[in-house]
């Protein structure tokens, strides 16, 4: 499969040691690959929320002589679109969709190197008990995998609520012999979130993270982050790669759980004697 220009990016920036402002013009970068080539200095500052002199700082960080020859580059190595491609208008919500399938196709081009997610899987099997943890946008995907986690992981521990608790709860994971934690972390990202992870850090929990990016506020707090990017094109973001991501890491959990299946026929059987399913 060839890789995408959000995908070319991502190694663009691995790597390198980045302030948090070249992080957020990183961020915007993968966000608007297919454009990126083709925008002034100005114009990805103003999309990243920046000055203009922080997106030609950011270049020569990256070992170019300005962003001009950043643009170079990216116009270099990007494929240009041909035939019926590049005669294809599609409206707001076709782009959208599009946006999520390139997405998918990233996300698919990091999988290609499935190291990062069997660590992870395993790090979550050996957690008894095991947090996952999602606040605010990213609530619905913490539940999701914690929905699913729970029919094959002894002890799932589902943190989706903030608070003044978030500590406590994090602290009871502890004291029972939680040895990780997992978080899903999701664009606007809340304080809570990095505090969090900043606690449980420091408490001696291995944190594992999937974010909408590899540069995401949450990246220093994280012992291994696997990145799945959000889409943007709509007015609420898209989280189709994080969501996909989660199925992902579970079944590299189930590998790693060696009464996984048991437990699902189990599930399955007493399911079927109470009726749970109307199919």
């Amino acid at each position: 499969m060839s890789e995408g220009p959000a995908a070319r990016l991502q190694q663009l920036f691995e790597g390198r040691r980045l302030t948090p402002t070249q992080r957020r013009i990183a961020h915007c970068m993968v966000r608007r690959a297919a454009d990126v080539p083709f925008l002034s200095s100005v114009e990805l500052a103003e999309l990243a929320g920046v000055s203009q002199p922080s997106v030609t700082r950011f270049a020569v960080a990256l070992g170019f002589d300005g962003y001009p020859a950043l643009r170079r580059h990216l116009r270099e190595v990007a494929p240009a679109a041909t035939g019926q491609e590049a005669e294809t208008s599609y409206n707001e919500y076709q782009q959208a969709v599009q946006a999520e399938i390139e997405n998918l196709q990233h996300l698919a081009g990091l999988l290609a190197d499935p190291r990062p997610v069997e660590d992870a899987g395993r790090l979550l099997a050996a957690s008894r008990p095991l947090p996952v943890l999602g606040l605010r946008a990213a609530s619905s995907q913490a539940r999701g995998f914690a929905y699913f986690a729970a029919k094959v992981h002894p002890d799932v521990r589902l943190l989706d609520e903030g608070g003044t608790m978030l500590a406590d709860r994090i602290d009871a994971a502890l004291r029972a012999g939680a040895s990780a934690l997992l978080c899903f972390a999701l664009p606007r990202h809340p304080k809570e979130v990095a505090e969090a992870l900043a606690y449980a850090q420091s408490a001696g929990l291995t944190v594992v993270t999937v974010a909408d990016s590899a540069f995401a506020p949450v990246a220093k707090y994280s012992d291994l982050l696997i990145p799945a990017a959000v889409g943007t094109g709509l007015a609420f973001d898209t989280a189709c790669a994080p969501m996909l991501l989660g199925r992902v890491l579970l079944e590299a959990m189930c590998d790693d759980l060696p009464d996984a299946q048991a437990r699902l026929e189990e599930f399955d059987a007493k399911a079927a004697a109470r009726g749970l399913f109307v199919e």
